[in-house]
């Protein structure tokens, strides 16, 4: 068979390989396994070691075992049960026979035969006729000596289903694969890079990770950390930390062509507006912004603080600087009712100044919206809050030199890259409440500089964290309503589960209204959930915020930016249904006053270890960047964001938290050899090519 040129082969669709087609495609799809060496680059899920055969003889019972023979008879079995058949064979070997039973799957008549050369592979058990197999791994051969199997005699991957895709379906797949491989195939790595970190070429670290050869210890291939498995890891955090230096780079090499210059007004301006005074790590990080505003290349900063730290303080003290020196700013925030609010907040704020601030979201009416796109047209607006609005076409500004996004993890790469195209190469500033563990920040974040608020502004009190079992919800009640009596408010959170959505809003809205009639009929209580329409929730929060509701019903769409210093209880229902960070932001809800703020998690048992883990971790600290790291731990980097458009990469070899170590020596190598000019030419093709698509992220170009 001719070969296809190599990179053509390796970039070839799934579906247009034999055996796979449409349908087998679209389940490869969905885990994100696009071309074959989307398949190639996917490690196994674990190993087996099929490899040993024993004699039937010495076979012990409750054990997983590998025998070869010879089928002397099989046939199918009927059952009481109607329609329910059993495949039975018997195998032999020179020492002994043993039988084999597969239950319903009548088809394998048409796959046995007697005098058949077959390998089985499964756990044996004692059966009234002797040792039997239930359900084995099987490969029919046609010499016993013949080691070219796949499914059995060796060391064989087991891979997660997709769909369809069986495990065994996968591995024939990539065997096929791995046959029709090129003998000289494209690698990125270059030979003296590979040699400087002992790398195997990528033709042998493909053959290797996915069918070791016989010997290779099952601990060593388990922990990820063979020659070839350690390879493909390294080659792809290798080219993502390659990436994002050729990106930032690109940044660097960017000038501004209004630099920001700060001079004794425009302190004395910036002490007018402040309505309390900075904590040193307020300080600090307006000292690394405006430090970064001041130099010729556009800033591109992320602000980290946790929930309650006084970011938007620092973000307007920045949009003043901008301000003072004749430079508009854009303040993107992901919903409507964050919008408000912070517009609402810098206007107060700013009233005294000479500054115009202005508002533009999806709900500002026509006639609105056509006077604030003049304004900033003609710079008559200086400050404008919004929400992706403002990435619109229609939207253009006469001299945009700050972009501020708030909770950026909300927002996707390409509409912060279209809020920065608005100007001419403007600063960006970037905030968010979900503490970044350092081991995410450098990967996440590898073209962003980092400043972090850790400490709470003074005259906040912590909040109080109590975890109950859902008997004690009378008590809790009682609680809630001494609260409400003393003229503050509370909420009650209920989780909305992707599977069961209907279900829990049922239970939700019958929760909102039993609270409401049966259980605080002297307060006025309010549902909101994110099925409702955008003016309906926007109503509500309205009249929460304004003191009209007392106790709001909700699902997780409080989770980030509302604001209501008078709230003081946070109720979160079946709390062992949500995640760490979920119920870290949730809980930050409330504590934005000056009285004493309780957050009570009810579960309902029985808990699960890694609920009750996550619960003892919430009760145990309000350090957003201490749970970070155990949120972490509990749930891996992939599902720490939940979405691609957090600018996570897309990863199919390497695990940040397991391979944290190859990480490091990649990112340094690849800051060396981003260096040496003599071998960038080829490395920084491939990745111009292919860093997009690869890794899910805006590219670099």
């Amino acid at each position: 068979m001719t070969r296809a040129p190599d990179h053509q082969f390796l970039t070839t669709p799934l579906q247009y390989i034999k055996g796979v087609g449409p349908r087998r495609a679209a389940d490869l799809e969905r885990v994100a396994l696009h071309s074959v060496e989307d398949l190639l680059c996917r490690f196994p899920l674990r190993y087996e070691d099929r490899g040993h055969l024993q004699p039937i003889a010495s076979i012990q019972p409750d054990r997983p075992v590998t025998i070869a023979g010879e089928i002397v008879s099989c046939g199918l079995r009927p059952t009481r049960r109607p329609g329910f058949k059993i495949f039975e064979a018997l195998v032999r070997d020179s020492s002994g026979y043993v039988r084999a039973a597969w239950l319903n799957q009548p088809f394998l008549r048409d796959v046995f035969q007697r005098k058949q050369q077959v390998i089985l592979f499964g756990i044996v058990a004692r059966g009234p006729g002797g040792p039997q197999f239930t359900n084995p791994q099987y490969e029919i051969v046609d010499h016993l000596e013949e080691r070219d199997t796949v499914h059995t005699g060796r060391i064989v991957p087991v891979y997660e289903r997709a769909g369809s895709m069986t495990p065994k379906m996968q591995r024939r797949l990539v065997w096929d694969l791995l046959q029709r491989l090129p003998d000289a195939i494209d690698d990125p790595l270059p030979l003296e890079l590979r040699a400087e970190h002992h790398l195997p070429d990528r033709r042998a670290a493909f053959m290797q990770t996915h069918f070791p050869d016989a010997g290779t210890p099952l601990e060593v291939l388990h922990q990820f950390r063979t020659p070839a498995q350690r390879r493909l890891i390294f080659e792809e955090f290798f080219l993502f930390e390659f990436g994002l230096l050729l990106r930032r780079q690109q940044n660097e090499g960017e000038r501004k062509p209004f630099v920001p210059k700060v001079d004794d007004r425009i302190r004395a301006s910036a002490r007018s507006v402040l309505p309390f005074k900075l904590t040193e790590g307020q300080r600090q990080a307006l000292k690394e912004i405006v430090d970064d505003m001041q130099r010729p290349r556009p800033m591109n900063r992320l602000l980290q603080g946790d929930v309650g730290a006084g970011k938007t303080i620092v973000a307007l003290l920045a949009a003043l600087v901008a301000m003072e020196n004749g430079l508009q700013v854009a303040f993107m925030a992901p919903t409507e009712i964050l919008a408000e609010q912070h517009f609402l907040t810098i206007r107060r704020l700013l009233e005294a100044s000479h500054f115009r601030v202005g508002a533009l979201t999806g709900a500002t009416s026509s006639a609105a919206r056509r006077e604030v796109l003049e304004q900033l047209a003609s710079h008559q607006i200086d400050l404008v809050v919004g929400t992706h609005a403002l990435v619109q076409e229609t939207v253009t500004f006469a001299r945009l030199g700050l972009g501020i996004i708030d909770e950026q993890h909300r927002f996707g790469v390409l509409q912060r890259a279209t809020l920065r195209a608005k100007g001419l190469n403007p600063d960006v500033l970037v905030m968010t409440a979900t503490p970044i563990p350092r081991t995410l920040a450098l990967t996440v974040y590898g073209e962003l500089d980092v400043s972090v608020i850790r400490e709470l502004p003074p005259g906040r009190r912590p909040i109080k964290t109590l975890v109950e079992p859902e008997s004690r919800r009378p008590e809790i009640h009682e609680f809630i309503r001494k609260e409400l009596d003393a003229g503050r408010q509370a909420y009650v959170i209920y989780p909305l589960v992707e599977e069961s959505s209907k279900i829990d809003l049922k239970a939700a809205t019958e929760m909102a209204d039993h609270l409401a009639h049966d259980v605080f009929p002297a307060f006025r209580v309010a549902l909101l959930h994110g099925r409702m329409k955008q003016d309906a929730k926007d109503r509500v929060m309205r009249a929460f915020a304004a003191g009209e509701i007392q106790l709001l019903v909700s699902t997780t769409v409080v989770e980030v930016g509302v604001d209501v210093p008078n709230a003081s209880v946070m109720l979160v229902e079946h709390a062992e249904r949500f995640g760490l960070s979920q119920l870290h932001q949730l809980r930050g809800r409330v504590g934005r006053g000056t009285e004493q703020s309780s957050c009570v998690m009810m579960y309902q048992a029985p808990l699960s270890e890694q609920a009750r883990e996550r619960l003892k971790a919430v009760a145990d600290t309000t350090d957003g960047f201490v749970l970070a790291e155990k949120d972490l731990q509990l749930r891996g980097p992939g599902d720490f964001f939940g979405t691609r458009q957090a600018g996570m990469p897309t990863l199919r070899a390497g695990d940040l938290l397991r391979d944290f170590s190859i990480l490091d020596e990649a990112r340094q190598a690849a800051q060396d050899w981003i260096a040496r000019d003599a071998a960038r030419g080829r490395i920084v093709a491939f990745v111009r090519d292919s860093w997009e698509a690869r890794f899910g992220l805006v590219g670099v170009g």
